[in-house]
């Protein structure tokens, strides 16, 4: 069986694509093949990794990339998560599902926070919101 071929795609690789590629493996890993990457390479978010930990999803093995680090482009569905990386997606040949899905950018919110505890509720709230969207994936590839 083919396992269908997913990428998020967001401005640095950083933060709401790694958050997505986590749920993705830990809710739909035995159907589909995911990866993420950014239109540039920011690294991987620590607080972004924080929370996902928090939620039981270990994503401290991924890494910053960009499309052309990743293996293989042959993909199904190409999934933007952020404004900057609808607008600067590059083209996929062939047949690809292209969708936009957009999340608030938790570093963003998380400036000036007074403290830690603060900096991590935006991260916290976007990291649900992608879980509930990655759950639906299923319905959107049929």
């Amino acid at each position: 069986m083919n396992k269908k071929q997913i990428l998020f795609l967001c401005t640095g690789n950083a933060c709401r694509s790694q958050m997505a590629e986590g749920w993705a493996r830990h809710i739909h890993g035995d159907k589909f093949q995911v990866n993420s990457a950014g239109i540039i390479k920011q690294g991987l978010d620590k607080r972004a990794e924080q929370v996902m930990a928090e939620a039981g999803v270990n994503i401290s093995g991924q890494w910053s990339k960009t499309i052309d680090d990743l293996p293989s482009q042959d993909f199904d569905l190409v999934l933007t998560l952020c404004d900057s990386a609808k607008e600067s997606c590059p083209y996929f040949p062939g047949r690809i599902t292209r969708l936009h899905k957009g999340f608030d950018d938790p570093p963003g919110l998380a400036m000036g926070a007074t403290d830690e505890e603060r900096a991590l509720m935006p991260y916290r709230r976007v990291r649900d919101e992608i879980k509930e969207f990655v759950k639906g994936l299923p319905d959107i590839l049929e």
